[in-house]
């Protein structure tokens, strides 16, 4: 399909001007009317165009909410980590030769990458510490003490909390732009009609044509 060749801004361009350029112009809507799209018909069409026009403002609305969401996570994920990360260092110093609180706490090996991975640590670590009391006995002697490891699980349930919104704001765009593909494609049909009636009705005057946008060959 040409159409799709197209940017959604050229395509509401050309409908935009084809549509008003007819209802703006006497002669032009005089002369297509006796063919089926006198001025209800091209303001159903205008109708069309406004909410296509619309939903693509709309959608571009949702994906930057959407981006603004991908931006917040990635700044709350990384002041979690930081914090972590710098428990995680005491932990390993302070746990070495205690197998059971290597195993309980996870403290071996790399963080996970994916979000969902790196949460499961995160929570292992801090959970755990705060419900046996002599982990947190020995974290509290080096300075993490249960205030600040319950204020690190917060930030570490923060990133949880700003993921959801992301995943929330990704459906939305999603949807936005599926209707607005929707009645983009219907709006490109009703030019499409429109341009093939338009060229018989005004092919006599080709300059009211070109006066819609469609450039006639000579």
């Amino acid at each position: 399909m040409a159409n799709s060749k197209k940017s959604v801004a050229q395509r509401l361009f050309v409908a935009e001007m084809a549509i008003k350029g007819t209802l703006n112009n006497p002669s032009i809507l005089a002369a297509v009317s006796p063919f089926g799209y006198g001025q209800a018909r091209m303001e159903e069409g205008l109708a069309l165009y406004r909410e296509a026009q619309l939903l693509t403002e709309l959608k571009n609305k949702a994906y930057g909410e959407q981006m603004g969401a991908t931006t917040t996570v990635k700044r709350t994920r990384e002041e979690a980590a930081v914090a972590y990360m710098a428990a995680l260092k005491i932990a390993r110093v302070v746990f070495a030769g205690d197998e059971s609180a290597q195993n309980a706490l996870g403290l071996e090996g790399p963080r996970k990458k994916s979000l969902s991975g790196w949460l499961d640590q995160a929570r292992r670590f801090y959970n755990n510490v705060l419900r046996t009391p002599e982990f947190l006995a020995v974290m509290t002697a080096y300075n993490y003490p249960q205030a600040k490891l319950t204020a690190e699980v917060a930030l570490v349930e923060g990133v949880w909390v700003k993921s959801e919104l992301q995943d929330k704001e990704r459906g939305e765009a999603q949807r936005a732009t599926k209707m607005r593909n929707v009645k983009l494609a219907a709006l490109d049909k009703w030019v499409a009609d429109y341009k093939k009636v338009a060229e018989v009705a005004l092919a006599a005057s080709p300059q009211d044509l070109e006066q819609l946008g469609w450039l006639v060959r000579s």
